[in-house]
């Protein structure tokens, strides 16, 4: 389709219909046929032949350039596609299949690139300021995909927007089996956990998969169980029905008003949890979540951003020591590996698989005085194919864990013969 075609058409748009007044009151298919027929009469006026595709074409371009998605429409519709990375109006790139590529996508200028910002936060219901006194934004778009806005000053090129896409075709554990993010023997060992009300954090770099796992094994927490959820951003997805989800709350204009996850954990202590859930863990929150489970409230979830089990642990150890308690570290590390029961690390590989690399058990040993994390089990890579798929399997620890007695108190069984050498 020609330049010349596309402009023909927009001016006539613009000039000689209505469609300037109309276009925000008409829903989606309104809006295709209004701009069908403006087409079918301009190319009857001035004798134009526009060919079946060239008008599908057309139309799809001008009306995704109305609704709030803009030109990043068919972006957000290819499903091979995770994030949508926006450096400014003339660079789109995208990741597939975990590798990252430039995309043809531009926008017309920097204040088009602003203009669909806007129109995204908008539909998105989420409540978010973006403007030059607040310049970044972190929200869920309304199919749940996740958005991080940076704009000027901020941002010296222009908006910068990155998504997050929710995917909705991973909703079970068969679901995760099924794509080789995780085996038959993990998913048993962790669906047994959810029911034995074990203290789990998942961990990862960023797009691992963390939520999504979280998302999945959740599910298995008997419904019977009040859950609450705290985020900043709303990305959990719990079936169960009795869930209290609360968020975080940024300052307000004048720096007033916010609500941090750690009042809000303080606060979900006094609403009869059986589960506390936090979307992610990054500062002071952790000695209250800590010391809830401590206390006696067991089954936490958690995701925390890390490298490795051993860098998870590392992490939370001095995410309580930032909050000035008068502990040693030793007593520190001591609590950690008493409250924490399982950390579950998802990695994603250089084929753009995402899997579960390692579910390690926490535990602290009184008769050797020392922490141990012991990884129950940790995928080995085995070799690579010429299509860059990365073969493993699974390994299991040989070594009986120390968290069999909590399965016992639960009264939650594994399958006999799980664990090598245990009763």
């Amino acid at each position: 389709m020609s330049e010349e075609i596309r402009n023909m058409v927009n001016r006539h748009l613009i000039n000689e219909t209505e469609f300037l007044k109309v276009k925000d009151r008409l829903n989606e298919d309104e809006l295709r046929q209004f701009v069908s027929k403006a087409i079918d009469t301009m190319a009857k006026d001035r004798k134009l032949t526009i060919t079946a595709e060239e008008k599908t074409g057309l139309i799809k371009t001008l009306v995704s350039a109305v609704i709030s998605l803009g030109p990043l429409r068919p972006l957000m519709e290819d499903k091979s596609i995770t994030e949508i990375m926006i450096n400014g109006h003339d660079q789109v790139y995208i990741q597939r299949y975990g590798k990252i590529e430039l995309t043809d996508v531009k926008f017309e200028s920097n204040q088009q690139l602003l203009h669909t910002v806007h129109k995204v936060i908008s539909s998105s219901e989420s409540n978010k300021r973006l403007d030059e006194s607040s310049p970044y934004v972190d929200f869920t778009m309304s199919d749940g995909s996740r958005a991080n806005v940076v704009i000027p000053p901020c941002s010296a090129i222009g908006p910068v927007m990155t998504i997050r896409k929710f995917k909705d075709d991973i909703k079970s554990v068969d679901d995760l089996i099924k794509i080789k993010e995780v085996d038959k023997k993990i998913a048993t060992l962790l669906i047994a956990a959810m029911k034995a009300k074990f203290n789990v954090i998942f961990c990862g770099a960023t797009g691992s998969g963390k939520t999504t796992a979280l998302n999945v094994f959740s599910r298995h927490i008997p419904a019977e169980e009040r859950i609450v959820t705290i985020e900043d951003t709303p990305e959990l997805r719990l079936l169960q029905k009795h869930v209290v989800p609360l968020l975080s709350k940024p300052p307000n204009i004048e720096g007033k008003g916010e609500i941090t996850m750690q009042d809000l954990f303080i606060n979900s202590l006094r609403m009869r949890p059986d589960r506390i859930i936090i979307g992610e863990v990054r500062g002071e929150e952790m000695l209250d979540l800590i010391q809830s489970i401590s206390s006696g409230h067991s089954g936490s979830l958690a995701i925390v951003h890390a490298e490795s089990p051993e860098d998870c642990f590392n992490r939370m150890v001095l995410m309580m020591m930032m909050t000035g308690i008068r502990l040693s570290t030793e007593e520190i590390r001591k609590q950690v590996a008493r409250a924490i029961d399982l950390i579950v690390h998802l990695e994603l590989h250089m084929d753009g698989n995402r899997r579960i690399a390692y579910v390690s058990e926490v535990h602290y040993d009184d008769e050797k005085d020392k922490v141990q994390i012991h990884h129950i089990f940790k995928f080995a890579e085995k070799s690579v194919t010429e299509e860059g798929e990365i073969l493993g399997e699974w390994e299991m620890s040989g070594q009986e864990p120390a968290i069999l007695p909590k399965f016992r108190k639960h009264r939650v069984s594994l399958p006999a013969g799980f664990f090598p050498g245990s009763s």
